[in-house]
């Protein structure tokens, strides 16, 4: 049966990890991930999932990094000031796996991308009584391809910061109460 859920930003994480200098992953996250997401195990090919992330969320626990990232020379938050994700289609990949391919709308660009989700998992109840699934979901994007083009050589050769970013997620998702008839 078809129900709609909130994204639960106290308990969804939307998070990324980048090559820096060549030599390491540097990771950043931002919080105030919210969203929807209308699913009904019975027919996940109509599943619909709309999210934003908040790009003022942004946190890579170095102060100074979050500041440049959120200026003009990458995401360009005053301007920009989400990130956005709109399913396209979904198909199963798989015994508690699915494909999620949707419009995702980082800088002012928008590009397809493709979600390999696990989950959702199965549906309980928290503590104070409402029903609650969870999901996981991870891709790679190159940056450049979102007009993300900031970079400094190296003088050892390669560059400041890696083209290719990993983007991972993971969300707590509360079931909508039916409305009273």
């Amino acid at each position: 049966m078809k129900a709609t859920y909130k994204i639960d930003p106290a308990h969804s994480s939307a998070q990324f990890v980048v090559r820096h200098m060549m030599i390491t992953n540097v990771r950043g996250g931002f919080k105030g991930v919210t969203g929807t997401v209308e699913y009904d195990p019975e027919n996940v090919k109509a599943t619909k999932i709309d999210a934003v992330v908040e790009v003022t969320g942004l946190n890579t626990l170095d102060a100074d990094r979050d500041t440049h990232l959120k200026s003009a020379d990458f995401l360009h938050a005053e301007k920009h000031p989400t990130i956005t994700f709109k399913s396209k289609r979904v198909d199963s990949a798989g015994d508690g796996e699915l494909k999620v391919a949707g419009d995702l709308t980082i800088h002012g660009v928008t590009k397809e991308v493709v979600l390999n989700v696990e989950g959702p998992t199965a549906e309980g109840k928290d503590p104070w009584g409402n029903s609650r699934m969870g999901a996981s979901a991870t891709t790679k994007i190159k940056r450049s391809d979102f007009g993300l083009n900031w970079n400094a050589a190296l003088e050892t050769g390669g560059f400041l910061v890696g083209d290719d970013l990993k983007i991972e997620l993971d969300v707590s998702l509360i079931k909508e109460q039916a409305a009273a008839a």
